[in-house]
């Protein structure tokens, strides 16, 4: 990382060059619409995962969490942390500080009667680390959530 200011592509794309105009869809996920009930939502979004080789480390209720530290009312929304364990090994072993960016977060939350599934593009985040040695395993992460996104849409 030595210094240098980090490369942050992910932000290219919220400006759009001939129209100078904020994107409203994030340039930095995956997102699919399901016509699902979220609990639905939720266990294909796992089961897709794991068909990609990626186990759920963490799974955060937003909901339940700001109720119980806010008393706040939320809609239905899960955070998944997805781990892939050969791939962050390799990751791991190639920028030791690369675990600030691990798990890959996924996100499931209920939305006008069905449910929205957002997955992170490990291209874009790891636009922000200066080594180019994890555009592979980063390009290997990114086929895999594409394939979760792809099996969740069909």
């Amino acid at each position: 990382m030595g210094g240098t200011t980090p490369h942050v592509p992910a932000l290219r794309n919220y400006f759009q060059e001939e129209t100078h105009t904020l994107n409203t869809e994030p340039s930095f996920s995956f997102k699919v619409d399901l016509a699902l009930p979220y609990e639905q939502a939720l266990e294909k979004t796992v089961a897709a995962l794991k068909t990609e080789g990626f186990g759920v480390l963490t799974e955060i209720d937003v909901k339940s969490t700001l109720k119980q530290k806010l008393d706040a009312d939320f809609r239905k929304y899960t955070i998944l942390g997805a781990c892939n364990p050969p791939l962050a090994h390799k990751a791991l072993s190639t920028e030791l500080d690369l675990g600030l960016l691990l798990p890959c977060n996924v996100i499931v939350y209920e939305e006008n009667g069905g449910s929205v599934v957002s997955i992170i593009d490990p291209l874009m985040m790891l636009g922000m680390v200066d080594n180019p040695e994890l555009e592979q395993v980063a390009q290997e992460a990114r086929s895999r959530l594409e394939r979760v996104s792809q099996t969740l849409k069909s």
